[in-house]
C-alpha cells in the first residue's frame, strides 16, 4: 500500500473450477462462547470456525498480497456466485471485505447490499466501514456480524458506542499487525499502539471477539501468525486468525492453538486444498 505512482491492473487467474468442488457440512457450534468454552479450547484445540474470505475491489473477487492494492490478483468476476459455491460446500460463514472502500477509492456498496441479501450463509463484514451509520447500514441490510478495524484503534469512545448500540455478539474489532503495531486506514499507517495493547482495551470496553492480522503474511501463503493470535486469546477474546493459511497443517496449527476461527482466502483460490477438506480439518 505504500507503493506509488499509478496502480497496475490487477493480474488474472482463470479458476478451472468454483473455489471449492464438493458437498459437505460442517458441524454447528454456537457463535456466542462462554469463558468455560474458551478455555477448554485452549487446552484441548477443539473445533475452529472457518471463514472463507471474499475480498472484493472493482466488483471483482480478489486477494492481495501483504496489503498492497496494487498487488492483487482476480479469481472471480461474480462475488455473489462464490458465495453461493461457498455455502454449498458447506461454510458456515463467509468474510466479505470491500477493499476499495477500505482504500478510500469508493466503494462496493450496492454489490454488498446484494450479497447480503444473497449469500445464503451468515456474512461477516469489513473494509472501511468508519461510521456509525456505515455499520448500521451493513447490519440492516443483513449482515451478522460488522469488522471495526481502523476506527477501533483511532476513537475508542466510537467503539463503546457501537458495542452499547449493536452488543458484542454483531461486532468483531480488526487488529492488523504490522512491525510489531496497529495498521489502520487500509494497512497504509500504523498507529501508535501495539496489537496486544489494542486487545486489552477493546476487551475492557466489552468487545469478545477479535480478528487478528499480521500484514506481512496475509496473501503469501506463508502460514498464519499463531502465536501473535494466541497471546489475543489469552487475554480471553474469541480470536479470528487471518493471513498467511497455506495449507491443512495450518489449520491444524491454528486449531490446536485454541483460537476461535480462521479466514482463508488465497489458499482456497488456487486450489492448495478443498473447502471441504478445510471444514473437516477445521471440525476434526
Amino acid at each position: 500500500m505504500g507503493h506509488s505512482g499509478s496502480a497496475d491492473p490487477p493480474a488474472r487467474v482463470r479458476l478451472g473450477a468454483p473455489p471449492a468442488a464438493h458437498a459437505a457440512r460442517a458441524a454447528r457450534a454456537p457463535a456466542r462462547r462462554s469463558d468455560r468454552r474458551r478455555a477448554r479450547r485452549l487446552i484441548s484445540g477443539t473445533s475452529v470456525e472457518l471463514y472463507p474470505a471474499v475480498d472484493v475491489q472493482g466488483g471483482r473477487v480478489v486477494r492481495l498480497r501483504q496489503g498492497e492494492a496494487w498487488r492483487a490478483t482476480a479469481y472471480a468476476d461474480d462475488p455473489v456466485a462464490v458465495a453461493r459455491q461457498f455455502a454449498r460446500d458447506g461454510a458456515r460463514w463467509v468474510h466479505f471485505v470491500d477493499l476499495d472502500r477500505a482504500f478510500g477509492k469508493g466503494d462496493n456498496r450496492e454489490l454488498a447490499r446484494r450479497f447480503l441479501s444473497a449469500a445464503g450463509v451468515p456474512v461477516q463484514v469489513g473494509g472501511g466501514l468508519r461510521t456509525e451509520e456505515a455499520i448500521a447500514e451493513m447490519l440492516g441490510w443483513g449482515a451478522t456480524r460488522v469488522v471495526i478495524g481502523t476506527k477501533a484503534a483511532t476513537d475508542p469512545a466510537l467503539v463503546e458506542r457501537l458495542l452499547a448500540q449493536h452488543g458484542p455478539e454483531r461486532l468483531a474489532v480488526g487488529i492488523d499487525a504490522k512491525d510489531g503495531h496497529v495498521a489502520v486506514r487500509g494497512w497504509t499507517q500504523v498507529f501508535d499502539l501495539t496489537p496486544l495493547e489494542l486487545a486489552q482495551r477493546v476487551l475492557a470496553q466489552g468487545a469478545r471477539t477479535v480478528i487478528y492480522t499480521d500484514v506481512a503474511r496475509d496473501g503469501m501463503l506463508a502460514g498464519p501468525d499463531v502465536a501473535g493470535a494466541r497471546a489475543i486469546a489469552a487475554l480471553g477474546l474469541d480470536t479470528i486468525a487471518s493471513g498467511g493459511v497455506a495449507s491443512l497443517a495450518d489449520l491444524q496449527t491454528i486449531r490446536a492453538a485454541g483460537l476461535a476461527g480462521a479466514i482463508v482466502g488465497r489458499a482456497l483460490y488456487e486450489g492448495r486444498f478443498t473447502l471441504v477438506e478445510a471444514l473437516e480439518c477445521a471440525a476434526a
